[in-house]
């Protein structure tokens, strides 16, 4: 059952818009002065919008205003004041080992229910993508980029390793030695490299990125809900399978669209 969604004094103070239009949830990370910048609260909040999208929302898309997508974790976080009105890291660590553990996993939140199955959730992304912004990005099925984007895993040049569930999507994006070398080099990846390696669908001219998306969505959403998110609930779960057990996946979730559309049929 769907919660309340954030007010909208909410998603001011985190940066952030939402709008709504039928069947697509259109987020936005609105803090363009500050390079859309993320903070715990930004974090707590889309996990919030997560967990209160109405049950006609089946499509997604994460957007940013201004010239950068994200640059990352405000870093306002590593002083000890921290970020206006929330507490860095040194109060973070004022706890025990668990409960930091339990706090990262309570930030993670805002992240990994881009990656339900019963939503399918596009990245526009333009101009810096770094460390969490990256991160952000990667949690969405599509992930379409302007060329000017420039990704970067940032942590490790900074002590510090990707902790906002970013490490699986990106190795299931472009394998295990590619992900590291670019974790470990903590260089940028820009939007040729992004396409040829997976990273992106489609790179496009930076004044061209929203009408690609909205022509995308449009796609999408011409189609049968069902029929499509059954469809990403096979191709999420084909990876650690062999093809007997995908072949049975897909005649199994084949059986329920028959009889749905034989349904359809017989009351035409």
């Amino acid at each position: 059952m769907p919660q309340t969604l954030p007010s909208q004094a909410e998603l001011d103070a985190a940066g952030l818009r939402l709008d709504i239009d039928g069947p697509i949830a259109r987020i936005t990370l609105a803090k363009p002065d500050r390079k859309n910048c993320q903070t715990p609260r930004m974090w707590r909040t889309l996990a919030a919008i997560g967990n209160g999208l109405p049950e006609q929302v089946w499509v997604v898309l994460l957007r940013a205003e201004g010239q950068s997508f994200s640059a990352g974790m405000d870093t306002a976080m590593l002083t000890p004041a921290g970020p206006e009105g929330e507490g860095g890291f040194t109060q973070l660590l004022a706890g025990t080992d668990e409960q930091v553990i339990a706090e990262i996993g309570e930030f993670q939140q805002g992240f990994v229910w881009l990656q339900r199955p019963d939503l399918i959730t596009v990245a526009a992304v333009q101009g810096y993508a770094i460390g969490a912004g990256f991160q952000l990005a990667l949690q969405c099925d599509i992930r379409v980029v302007a060329d000017d984007v420039r990704f970067c895993m940032k942590e490790p040049a900074l002590g510090l390793v990707p902790d906002l569930a970013g490490t699986k999507p990106l190795v299931d994006a472009v394998g295990y030695a590619r992900a590291l070398e670019i974790c470990a080099t903590a260089r940028f990846v820009e939007s040729a490299e992004a396409v040829s390696i997976g990273l992106a669908t489609a790179a496009v001219p930076a004044e061209e990125l929203a009408d690609a998306v909205e022509v995308l969505l449009a796609s999408i959403t011409a189609n049968p809900r069902a029929a499509v998110l059954a469809t990403k609930v096979l191709l999420q779960a084909a990876g650690p399978r062999d093809l007997d057990a995908q072949r049975l996946a897909e005649r199994t979730a084949q059986v329920g669209r028959l009889r749905e559309l034989a349904a359809m049929l017989s009351q035409t």
